[in-house]
């Protein structure tokens, strides 16, 4: 068969998430301040210069890193700011009490429910998540768990792109987790400006790259917000313009996602026939999908689960079958795939943060599914469904190749 490469992303050395987070704490509310403490954004703007010139040579293929210095050169001739002159970084003045910057007047296109759907019924809303060694649910409520190493479409849409990457939990193994995560908002009418919003291990930014927390300049701007809920481990993205939210946490070393969209934002896209290359809508490709049902009743006899290859190293901490199942329950008294998610990942990985991850995911299923009778799932279908193959006489190898082209042409 043909060989396919696709380079998996590695979890990278590059540290602009860094530098957006002190210019952001540098310069918050600094967009209030009179023209006098011009001099103080220019020495922030010098900062962040000079941090992203220092992580340079780690960020060259780093998509967040070029936006932040093309963002940084704009800022520099809209205010004026010599490149030279002191880079220390200023204490500037917090918003005072009760100063909002919510925007009332937003336009009603700015508003999914207000504007799309003024005459008709209300929308019909769906969910995906992706958590733990990773287990995805699609929008259509199909569970799987999956392989998918390296970096993968996860929402390729009209109005967002989402990727994840996924990076082996121990060596020598196929247990992945999610690592990296990059949204991508795109410009839309008088709402929002292309926005890019990126999360790694122990860097969850309460802001887009370039430091903003909103969809920029436009009148619609606030119709796009980000929320911190928790400093580190959770934060909420809110688009209604597309009526849409996204939930990302991180729980112990690694990400979890989860959105809430309408169908309709879900279908939104210029080429039907690349409608299926992303997993939130298809589901994992058949070669890169584990089969749960086996594993799980290997894990009943054998102690801990058994993917195909060579066995697991033993884990940092041992669980039997009996210990993760009742270490699951603590969290998960429904024993449903959520609460098996959580039995197979304690057995695969050793890790207890696992099961927390599982837990934090069915939360946010009961925050953002739409159909209360169907939180809880307890059978995955085993014959995949026609929505969750690869085209017709497409040779997997080949489904692959599209997926990462997918990507880089949108890159």
């Amino acid at each position: 068969p043909p060989f396919v490469f696709c380079p998996p992303a590695v979890t990278s050395p590059c540290k602009i998430l860094k530098c957006n987070s002190e210019f952001w704490a540098a310069t918050s509310g600094s967009h209030h301040l009179g023209a006098e403490e011009a001099p103080e954004f220019c020495t922030a703007l010098r900062a962040y210069a000079h941090c992203t010139r220092r992580t340079a040579r780690t960020c060259r293929g780093d998509l967040a890193y070029h936006s932040a210095v093309h963002g940084i050169d704009d800022l520099m001739v809209q205010h004026n700011c010599s490149k030279d002159g002191p880079t220390s970084q200023p204490r500037l003045r917090t918003l005072p009490p009760g100063d909002s910057q919510e925007r009332s007047d937003s336009p009603e296109i700015c508003h999914y429910e207000k504007s799309f759907h003024k005459h008709s019924a209300a929308p019909n809303y769906t969910h995906c998540g992706l958590f733990g060694d990773p287990h995805l649910r699609t929008f259509t409520d199909t569970f799987q768990t999956c392989k998918v190493q390296g970096a993968w479409p996860l929402i390729d849409n009209n109005y967002l792109n989402v990727q994840v990457t996924n990076t082996p939990v121990l060596p020598g193994s196929s247990a992945t987790a999610t690592s990296k995560l990059t949204i991508i908002f795109k410009s839309f009418q008088e709402c929002v400006d292309q926005k890019v919003y990126q999360a790694e291990m122990d860097e969850l930014p309460a802001a887009f790259v370039d430091g903003s927390k909103n969809g920029g300049d436009k009148h619609g701007a606030n119709s796009l917000k980000i929320t911190e809920k928790v400093s580190g481990q959770h934060i909420e993205i809110q688009a209604k313009y597309i009526g849409t939210t996204i939930v990302v946490r991180q729980v112990g070393r690694y990400l979890t996602f989860a959105v809430r969209m309408p169908e309709e934002v879900v279908n939104a896209v210029e080429d039907r026939d690349s409608q299926g290359l992303y997993l939130c809508l298809r589901g994992c490709p058949v070669n890169q999908q584990i089969d749960f049902q086996t594993i799980r009743s290997a894990q009943a006899s054998e102690g801990r689960a058994r993917r195909k290859g060579p066995s697991l190293p033993a884990p940092p901490e041992a669980f039997t079958y009996e210990t993760a199942t009742a270490k699951c329950r603590e969290k998960l008294p429904v024993e449903d795939l959520y609460f098996q998610s959580c039995v197979f990942d304690l057995l695969t990985t050793g890790d207890v943060n696992f099961m927390l991850a599982a837990y934090y995911a069915f939360e946010d299923v009961k925050m953002l599914h739409s159909n209360k009778d169907k939180l809880h799932l307890y059978e995955r279908t085993r014959a995949l469904t026609p929505g969750n193959t690869a085209p017709t006489g497409t040779h997997p190898t080949l489904w692959v190749a599209l997926l990462c082209l997918c990507w880089l042409c949108l890159l």
